[in-house]
């Protein structure tokens, strides 16, 4: 879509074009050049917003790391005409850049279909932009192996032209070899002039001396530039060289063909190439735009109705300059609203009142050509006309003095303005007499104040600054001058007017300083005042920016601090959510623990017939200390009465030494304490195995010498008395007295001895028998090596040889 331009713009003035001159070192392909040689600012807002989001999408994509090469594009619009005509044929190198640009077109779009992955989410008008061109693979596949990169057509382009090409080196060897046997010949006598076959006319010749040439029979087809030489044909090799000629007109006759297939083919895609050149022309633009607002620092401009608004604002062109230099500009930033339609400059010399007003000027051209601006943040409306009288229109030619230039182009903008229009007027007033100069001056702005166009005006006179203060929808506004170094800040300061500093900045400049000295004498009271007075104006203005800008840096630390605090409150609270957790976790492992006892210890049918109602007391107590555990956990843990007291985790086991054998809250086993690694953790070994375990592991203690500790019952029936429930064991004469564990391996058989001596003490047995037999002897001393440490065991002993000797092993149990 073509964008509605601007009714008029000063363009040239504002210096839109070198901008476009900038903006095009960021393309490198005559077609993106051309796309930033039609760029024109517009009044669609549609077209607007649809270009800085491509230009915004497209730095997203050059900031995580994406690029592409766009060389070989080029403006394809006359070659595919061409190629819709009928019979037409193109060159072999206007086909092989056609087939470049739909290759170049088809890797664009494989890349933009599958962008980076910080991409993806905002990827969305550079993706509808690119889903545009069409799929070129089976028209590439055509082309593919067929065109070197010289422009000469491969010998695969057709079959026939391969066999063609292969006949022509098979003659032209067979020629050379004619040829090569008639210089030796012709050499022996001295007819030659070098002994080397060449090329005349297509033909094959051999290189004679002229006063031999009656030597040879044949055609003549020319002689050095000497004349010493004569390159002759010899009969005999004519009808070669003949058949030559042949095979080579049938080459250009198949290269004719296959070329004019080609075209075809490029004919029958003519329009969808077109289009992928359309959108590859545009992605370059987008991207040098992206590259552009990465290198000058700029931001997109949001589109509003009558509200303008620019932060740090800067002017690209005097930006570049100055970087050059090693220079930095001072940026701009300023604010209109739709009660405050004009603002009038002040100022001194030299002090960027009439760059701020081309800063302005271009930016706005800028946001309404769809191209980011460079500052921290900025809000414009959409002009209908950007109308600028900045600098000197005096013509010798056109009998125009500077004062009558500027009357003509006022006249002209006074007449074209409307309230959407942007009027940019630099030195309002200037070259004529100084009191007729300002009542013009405040009668030209006052004008376009009821005019409601948004008026920047930049002046000396004292008028317009009175007319500024007293004006509503007027506002004052002044470029900062430092007295003490007699030098510009070049800072526009909003809602004061600024003096000239005239004399100052003529003394600064150089001009002698008896006349700067005479100037100031002959100025009047009033104006001394005057210039007095908004000199400390300002220097209170610089102390009350300094202030807020102090202010600002104490807030912006206190902000630092408090987010730090923060940061620090919210670690420490997962802190103790992570430490409640711990010990939630060490109360249910306990909990569970002892409820697998309660079950382990009535898990024989009659054993339970005989404990089913203790058990069950037990169970239900059990419950009632978890929950008086776990309520009293949660109330210490959230007033911090727990902190450093191990008397509040009754759970846990107290008094541990290296040496004691323990039983295993997550193993349900028994092991022997070999290390205290510190004052919570410990080193176990659990047959041939050790592991570290944590204190809440441990759910008994058992001394070395086999007594229980105070801190844990020995079995679960000396627990199940210690709670208070009565328990009596009975002989239970179906229990079994021996256990075969022959052919299993140590686990199993040890998980197996573990629920034989348990029944076995439950029934009240006090002796009983492991058959495990001899063999390597592993398993025996697995056993063995267990069953000394188990709590329930008084002796082990090996049984006479009638009893099953080395294979068995006998088990005495205590009361």
């Amino acid at each position: 879509m073509v964008p509605s331009p601007l009714q008029h713009s000063s363009a040239r003035v504002l210096e839109f074009d070198h901008l476009c001159d900038l903006l095009g070192a960021y393309v490198s392909s005559p077609l993106g050049k051309a796309r930033v040689a039609q760029l024109e600012p517009s009044l669609d807002r549609a077209w607007i917003n649809q270009q800085q989001q491509l230009a915004d999408e497209s730095r997203r994509f050059y900031s995580a790391g994406g690029r592409f090469e766009f060389t070989g594009l080029f403006d394809a619009h006359n070659l595919l005409a061409k190629a819709r005509i009928p019979g037409a044929t193109l060159e072999i190198e206007q086909i092989r850049d056609l087939v470049l640009l739909v290759d170049k077109s088809s890797e664009w779009r494989e890349m933009a279909l599958h962008p980076p992955d910080a991409v993806k989410p905002h990827w969305i008008g550079m993706l509808a932009l690119t889903q545009q061109i069409a799929d070129f693979t089976l028209l590439l596949r055509h082309f593919r192996n067929k065109i070197q990169p010289d422009g000469t057509l491969d010998d695969r382009a057709s079959a026939e032209l391969t066999r063609i090409r292969r006949d022509v080196e098979k003659q032209k060897r067979a020629i050379q070899e004619s040829l090569r046997g008639y210089l030796r010949r012709l050499a022996e006598g001295g007819a030659v002039q070098d002994e080397l076959v060449t090329i005349r006319g297509e033909r094959f010749v051999i290189p004679v001396k002229t006063e031999q040439r009656k030597r040879v029979n044949g055609v003549v087809h020319g002689a050095s530039s000497s004349g010493q030489t004569m390159f002759i044909e010899p009969l005999e090799t004519i009808e070669q060289n003949n058949d030559l000629v042949r095979l080579l007109e049938e080459e250009q006759a198949e290269i004719r063909r296959i070329l004019q297939e080609m075209t075809e083919r490029l004919g029958e895609h003519s329009e969808a190439i077109a289009t992928a050149a359309n959108v590859m022309a545009e992605v370059e633009l987008q991207i040098g735009k992206a590259r552009f607002a990465v290198d000058y620092d700029c931001v997109r401009p949001e589109i509003t109705e009558d509200f303008t608004e620019l932060r740090a604002a800067r002017h690209p062109l005097l930006e570049r300059n100055l970087k050059a230099k090693g220079g930095k500009v001072v940026p701009l930033s300023l604010e209109m609203d739709a009660n405050h339609r004009q603002l009038i400059i002040s100022g001194p010399n030299t002090g960027g009142k009439t760059v701020g007003l081309k800063t302005l000027g271009l930016l706005a051209l800028m946001a309404q050509a769809g191209v980011p601006v460079p500052a921290t943040s900025a809000r414009l409306p959409v002009f209908d006309s950007v109308l600028a009288d900045i600098g000197d229109y005096q013509s010798i030619e056109q009998n125009l003095s500077t004062f009558s230039a500027h009357v003509t182009n006022i006249d002209f903008i006074s007449r074209t303005a409307t309230a959407h229009s942007l009027v940019l007027l630099d030195e309002l007033g200037s070259a004529t007499d100084p009191e007729e100069g300002a009542a013009l001056a405040v009668a030209i702005a006052d004008h376009f104040r009821r005019s409601g166009a948004l008026s920047i005006i930049s002046t000396h006179h004292t008028s317009l600054k009175v007319y500024a203060a007293n004006t509503p929808g007027v506002l004052n506004a002044a470029v900062g001058f430092d007295e003490n170094t007699l030098q510009p800040t070049y800072e526009l300061r909003l809602g004061v007017p600024g003096a000239s500093a005239g004399i100052n900045i003529a003394q600064r400049l150089g001009l002698n300083r008896q006349i700067t000295d005479a100037a100031r004498e002959r100025l009047t009271t009033q104006t001394q005042d005057v210039s007095k007075f908004l000199d400390r104006l300002h220097s209170q203005l610089r102390d009350l920016e300094s202030e807020r800008q102090a202010a600002q840096k104490r807030e912006q630390d206190l902000a630092r601090e408090q987010k730090r605090l923060e940061a620090e409150g919210q670690q420490e609270q997962r802190q103790k959510v992570r430490e409640f957790e711990r010990k939630m976790e060490s109360l249910i492992k306990d909990f569970e623990y002892q409820a697998r006892e309660a079950i382990n210890a009535v898990q024989d049918r009659a054993a339970a017939q005989k404990l089913s109602k203790q058990a069950e007391q037990r169970i239900a107590k059990l419950r009632r200390e978890f929950k008086e555990q776990f309520d009293a956990g949660v109330v210490a843990h959230k007033t911090g009465a727990d902190q450093g007291d191990p008397n509040a985790r009754p759970h846990e086991v107290k008094h541990i030494s290296e040496g004691d054998t323990v039983k295993l809250k997550s193993l349900g086993r028994t092991a022997v304490i070999k290390r205290k690694l510190d004052e919570n953790t410990f080193e176990v070994e659990i047959g041939n195995m050790k592991m570290k375990i944590p204190r809440h592991d441990v759910a008994e203690v058992f001394s070395p010498s086999g007594g229980v500790g105070k801190s844990a019952a020995v079995n679960p029936v000396a627990a199940a008395r210690a709670r208070g429930i009565s328990v009596t064991l009975k002989e239970d004469s179906s229990a079994p007295t021996e256990l075969n564990v022959i052919g299993r391996n140590v686990d199993e058989a040890t998980s197996a001895v573990e629920k034989f001596i348990d029944r076995a003490f439950l029934a009240g047995l006090t002796r009983v028998r492991i058959v495990h037999g001899s063999g390597m002897g592993i398993l025996r001393k697995a056993l063995r090596q267990y069953l000394q440490k188990h709590p329930h065991v008084a002796t082990v002993a090996e049984p006479q040889q009638n009893e099953g000797g080395a294979g068995a092993t006998v088990v005495e149990l205590r009361e």
